[in-house]
C-alpha cells in the first residue's frame, strides 16, 4: 500500500532516501529549510547543491512548510546532520502524529549529552520509539541503483517490520535489529576512523596501513560499545564493519576526504571552508573521546585524530605516537 512519507532535510541523503521511497511507489514529500533550494529544486526536478547531476521525479513534493511536511503523514525520515539536529527536529514539536513511524538516519551524536540521534529525537518530539537506519550506503551509489544494503534498527520490532517493507526494494536491501544504541554508534565512530584511514593515505601510506588501521578501528568501536551496552555483534555487520569499510576506502567518502587533505599537509580549516557537505567525523571524533575517558575505555587511533583535529598535532607525529605504543596481545 502507498504510504505518505516526508524527508526533513533535503541534503544528498535524504534526496537518495527520498528516491528510493518513490522507487518503491510512496508519496514522497522533501523539506529544506532553505526556500532558494526548494524552489530550485522545484523547477529542475534537481538538487544540484548537495546531489548534483541526478535527475529527480517531476511528483517530489518540495516544501519549507513544516505543517504541510509533518501533518498527516505515515512515515518521517529524519535526514539532518547531528550539529543542526537539535535546531531543526525541535521546530516539528507538536506536528507529529504519535501513529506516525520515525526514523532517523544522522550518523553522530550530541555534541552536548553524547546522546545518540534516536534519543535527541524521541526527547523533542515526545513519540516514544524512533527507529534508525544506517549501513554502507553512499547516496551517490543508491540513485544509480547500485545494490546496498542497510539495517533499520527499532526497540519495537513491529516498527522495524514496517519500515523495512517501506525501504525494501530489489536494490535497496533492508535488515533488521534491536540494538538501537549499536547501530547508530557504528554509524557515528566510523567516520572518525575514516579521517585516520585518510589521513593515512594522504601520507603516501599504503595497504598494509589502511588495513590495520581500518582492523584496530573496529576493534575500538566494538570495545566502547560493549562498554555502553551495545551488543558486540552489531559491530560486525552493516552497521559497523559495514560502514566502516565503504567509508574507509570509497572515493564518496567525506571523511576519508578530509583525513586525506589533512595528511597532504592542508590545514583543517582551509578544508572545511571548501566543503559544502558536512564531515561528521570532525565533531564526532570529540564526542567518542570523550565517551571513551568517562567510560576509561583506551581509544588510541580516536585520540590522534583529535589531536590532529584540535590539538594541532603533525600527522606524522600521531603515527609515531601510534606505532610506538606498548605492544600487548591482540
Amino acid at each position: 500500500m502507498n504510504k505518505k512519507v516526508t524527508v526533513i532535510g533535503d541534503g544528498g541523503w535524504g534526496t537518495a532516501l527520498a528516491l528510493v521511497l518513490h522507487q518503491n511507489g510512496h508519496d514522497v514529500t522533501i523539506w529544506g529549510p532553505f526556500s532558494e533550494n526548494i524552489e530550485a529544486a522545484k523547477k529542475s526536478n534537481r538538487n544540484e547543491t548537495y546531489l548534483p547531476g541526478v535527475e529527480l521525479p517531476s511528483d517530489f513534493h518540495w516544501t519549507t512548510d513544516k505543517e504541510e511536511a509533518a501533518v498527516g503523514k505515515d512515515a518521517i525520515v529524519l535526514a539532518v546532520p547531528t550539529q543542526f539536529y537539535i535546531d531543526v527536529i525541535t521546530q516539528f514539536n507538536g506536528l507529529i502524529s504519535s501513529t506516525t513511524d520515525v526514523v532517523s538516519v544522522a550518523k553522530g551524536l550530541d555534541r552536548e549529552t553524547h546522546k545518540t540521534m534516536t534519543e535527541i529525537a524521541e526527547g523533542l518530539l515526545g513519540v516514544d520509539s524512533v527507529a534508525a537506519l544506517s549501513g554502507p550506503s553512499h547516496a551517490e551509489e543508491v540513485v544509480r541503483k547500485i545494490p546496498t544494503a542497510v539495517v533499520i534498527a527499532s526497540k519495537k520490532h513491529s516498527q522495524a517490520k514496517t519500515l523495512q517493507k517501506l525501504f525494501s526494494n530489489s536494490q535497496f536491501r533492508t535488515y533488521t535489529s534491536d540494538d538501537v544504541s549499536g547501530v547508530q554508534l557504528g554509524g557515528a565512530l566510523k567516520n572518525v576512523i575514516a579521517i585516520a584511514v585518510g589521513i593515512s593515505d594522504g601520507l603516501g601510506f599504503g595497504d598494509n596501513t589502511r588495513a590495520a588501521l581500518i582492523t584496530r578501528g573496529l576493534a575500538e568501536m566494538t570495545r566502547l560499545g560493549s562498554a555502553m551496552g551495545c551488543k558486540p555483534s552489531t559491530f560486525s555487520g552493516l552497521s559497523g564493519m559495514g560502514d566502516l569499510v565503504v567509508t574507509c576506502t570509497s572515493q564518496h567518502s567525506r571523511n576519508r576526504g578530509v583525513g586525506e587533505r589533512l595528511g597532504r599537509g592542508e590545514t583543517l580549516k582551509e578544508i572545511m571552508d571548501s566543503m559544502k557537505q558536512v564531515a561528521e567525523g570532525v565533531w564526532n571524533c570529540s564526542n567518542a573521546r570523550a565517551l571513551g575517558q568517562s567510560l576509561n575505555i583506551e581509544l588510541p587511533i580516536t585520540e590522534e585524530v583529535y589531536n590532529i583535529l584540535h590539538k594541532g598535532m603533525s600527522p606524522i607525529e600521531a603515527v609515531k605516537d601510534l606505532m610506538g605504543r606498548d605492544v600487548r596481545p591482540e
